[in-house]
């Protein structure tokens, strides 16, 4: 589910280290948050609706098993899904 990642430019900000991990992780959860229904930042990722997919994970994380997946690699520490992990757990 691409909309659920961060912006393009944050992604890039992300991965260049041009901005520190908590600044990425502020500006991530932000993204989430926001209650625009379309994501113009994004011109390749398109987000329709990206709290109800939100919503959608956390419902189904608490019946079984969800799945988080990037192209990062699995042990990278500074990775949006891990943010995304804490959410679905309710520790955000």
């Amino acid at each position: 589910m691409a909309s659920l990642g961060p912006s393009e430019a944050l992604l890039r900000a992300g991965q260049a280290h041009s901005i520190p991990w908590s600044e990425f992780r502020r500006r991530y959860l932000k993204e989430l948050r926001d209650s625009r229904m379309f994501d113009r930042r994004n011109p390749t990722i398109k987000n329709h609706g990206q709290k109800w997919t939100l919503r959608l994970l956390q419902t189904l994380a608490r019946r079984g098993t969800v799945t988080l997946m990037c192209h990062c690699p699995e042990d990278q520490t500074y990775c949006h899904r891990h943010i995304l992990k804490e959410i679905l757990e309710g520790k955000i």
